[in-house]
């Protein structure tokens, strides 16, 4: 599945910062541009992955869930 998010990075000094506009909780960082946004990548994956799994948590066994893609 591809989704897009905005990354909003500043530099501090040696680091690059980053986090998501759209995931609260969301950011990197990295000695350059493209570790920070493969950090963020990551945390964003494993957010939307432990949301996902706390939502679907407790639902009775005759429930039907399936993924739907966007994008």
């Amino acid at each position: 599945m591809h989704n897009e998010f905005t990354a909003i990075m500043e530099k501090d000094e040696d680091w690059y910062i980053a986090y998501c506009a759209e995931i609260s909780g969301a950011n990197g960082q990295g000695k350059t541009k493209e570790e920070c946004l493969k950090n963020l990548a990551e945390s964003i994956e494993l957010i939307l992955e432990d949301r996902r799994q706390d939502f679907l948590h407790g639902f009775p066994e005759n429930v039907i869930s399936e993924l739907v893609a966007v994008g």
